[in-house]
């Protein structure tokens, strides 16, 4: 049933002698659009202007948006909202109950834009009081602006009042995602945790020789190609040639990978030019701000010969090094200095944009349409937080943040992106785990992301035999079932425990992942179930809807042993079934 909630929308904090609009359209029942139009008296750097409304807290428990992280707790309105902008994070929250059901929805059509929105407790009253912050950090004189603020207060699971948050955004002029080729849907080798800055062709050979076999598509190599300095710094960043200390011939290297049947990607830090690079000297005077403490500047995307220079560089590792993608780092940081936040931005004649935002979606923009010049099934990496609706045109492939050996952030970054991503490769963060790992928790890594591309970055031949049989059976059961995983309708419940449980489905094919004490549903007696016990316990309970006609039930532990196998009937009523420690259950 539809809440019958009417919200009544403000805008304050308009100056003087501006003409406001708002004017609401009612798409379906519980489901509206609201246009703001805004005209300056003249054009002006606009103060902060805030869309306003409220919403009653009933039967509300947890608030979701895209940076929320592991927190999905309620917050005081007087606490600070989260912030969004093209490369940081998407303009959407979401509030919704104990059993998953959308409450309301909220969602902004300018993704391009700094924003600041929030969804605060009145402690008075007991609503929400709910604020869109236009112009915070706006430094450009407008006339005009319009914006559509999306209202969904439908009695739907939380995660499709989300896809179709996804689907209004990708149907926006401006904003259709790229294609995704299928070499974005393959699990691939990173050289980051395994190898940090300590590169050598033969060593990242031998370990994607390894990585094909267990059935990795592509190699990303990481920081370190382009410097002889191992200290993790970026003050040798922005000049970009191979350092011949590690890598002989980078042409050379990505033909050997290429040999063994592999994709090629290359790390570059976009924005950062380090003081001790020779591009230092020429640019030093066309950067946003300098970050002491990374010992590198961040380059200012208004001058024409700044992106021109970061698009020449990545078309040269296309052209003369074959390379197959880019893992395009820290576009997060091209943002307004603090100290001109609230006010206009210095504008040189050199550049041809004042605003920022608006320099870095032509420096992306083009990197993608030059780079698909080249090669048309180019693969570009971006990494959570940059990695909202627009960023999904300027590349194919989101990886979820960084979270060395933390498989439980992992599965909730994983799963948050692909809640907003729609065809967009989702990426797991790199899975790593330490030799002496016992087998089950190990495979944890991995059966925490199923519901993303696997990223893997251990040193292969280091790994005990019952380790590497337990990768390459996982890797080898996510192939197979790629199309259900990657694919299917997806539910991930239970947004505000971390997603104990997640579901998904594809004709009459169903793959449920437990991480927790669960009872799994098996709600058709048409269906094939993929039941995969995320935990180190040694059962799983089912509850079976209706009685099941004989059925193979298949039982595996986590290197892919069968331990049990057999015809069984399947009836009606709850069913505890014994099953290794991050094992398997397959009824077909």
């Amino acid at each position: 049933m539809t809440q019958a909630f009417e919200h009544e929308y403000t805008i304050a904090g308009a100056p003087s002698g501006s003409q406001v609009a708002l004017t609401r359209q009612s798409i379906v029942d519980g489901l509206e659009r609201i246009t703001i139009e805004l005209q300056f008296p003249a054009a002006i750097v606009p103060p902060p202007i805030k869309l306003n409304w409220t919403h009653p807290i009933c039967d509300i428990h947890h608030l979701w948006h895209p940076g929320a992280g592991r927190n999905r707790v309620l917050s005081a309105d007087w606490a600070t909202g989260f912030r969004t902008r093209a490369t940081y994070n998407a303009p959407v929250g979401c509030l919704f109950n104990n059993r998953g059901r959308n409450r309301m929805t909220f969602a902004f059509s300018d993704a391009l834009h700094p924003l600041i929105l929030k969804a605060g407790v009145n402690e008075e009253t007991a609503v929400f009081k709910c604020e869109v912050e236009l112009f915070g950090e706006q430094a450009v004189p407008l006339l005009e602006y319009q914006a559509e603020l999306w209202v969904d207060t439908r009695n739907i699971p939380y995660y499709e009042s989300l896809l179709q948050v996804e689907q209004w955004w990708s149907s926006m002029p401006g904003y259709e995602p790229a294609e995704v080729p299928q070499s974005a849907l393959v699990p691939m080798y990173s050289t980051w945790y395994s190898f940090h800055q300590k590169l050598t062709p033969h060593e990242v050979e031998e370990q994607c020789r390894l990585a094909q076999q267990l059935g990795c598509g592509a190699v990303i190599v990481d920081d370190g190609w382009q410097t002889s300095d191992n200290n993790r710094g970026y003050a040798y960043c922005g000049d970009w040639l191979v350092s011949p200390d590690k890598i002989p011939s980078l042409k050379a290297h990505v033909a050997g990978i290429h040999e063994l049947g592999m994709d090629y990607l290359l790390w570059y830090s976009v924005p950062f030019v380090g003081k001790e690079s020779k591009a230092w000297h020429a640019l030093k005077d066309k950067m946003l701000y300098v970050n002491e403490e990374l010992a590198a500047g961040i380059v200012d995307p208004r001058y024409p010969n700044v992106r021109e220079y970061l698009i020449r560089i990545y078309e040269k590792a296309v052209s003369e090094w074959d390379v197959d993608g880019l893992k395009l780092d820290f576009v997060d940081t091209f943002r307004l200095p603090e100290k001109v936040e609230k006010a206009e931005l210095p504008f040189h004649p050199n550049m041809d944009y004042v605003s920022v935002p608006e320099a870095v979606d032509r420096l992306l923009s083009d990197i993608m349409t030059r780079l698909k010049g080249l090669k048309p099934s180019i693969l570009i990496e971006f990494r959570q937080s940059y990695t909202g609706p627009m960023m999904r045109k300027y590349g194919n492939i989101f990886r979820a943040l960084d979270c060395p050996s933390d498989s439980l952030s992992n599965r909730v970054r994983t799963l948050d992106l692909r809640l907003l991503s729609g065809n967009t490769a989702v990426h797991s963060d790199m899975i790593m785990w330490h030799p002496s790992e016992p087998t089950a928790s190990a495979a944890l890594q991995i059966i925490n992301v199923l519901f993303s591309v696997p990223q893997i970055s251990v040193l292969i031949d280091r790994l005990p035999e019952d380790h590497r049989r337990m990768l390459g059976f996982w890797l080898k059961l996510w192939q197979e079932h790629r199309h259900v995983l990657l694919g299917g309708k997806l539910e991930p419940e239970h947004p505000e425990l971390l997603f104990p449980l997640v579901k998904a489905t594809a004709n009459n094919e169903i793959c449920y992942v437990s991480y927790g004490q669960n009872v799994i549903r098996l709600d058709r007696s048409d269906a094939s179930y993929l039941l995969v016990n995320g935990t180190l316990s040694d059962s799983m309970v089912v509850r079976v809807q209706e009685d099941m006609s004989k059925r193979i039930m298949r039982i595996q532990d986590c290197q892919g042993v069968i331990v049990s196998e057999a015809n069984i009937e399947l009836r009606a009523g709850l069913h505890e079934v014994g099953v290794p420690p991050a094992g398997v259950i397959t009824i077909l």
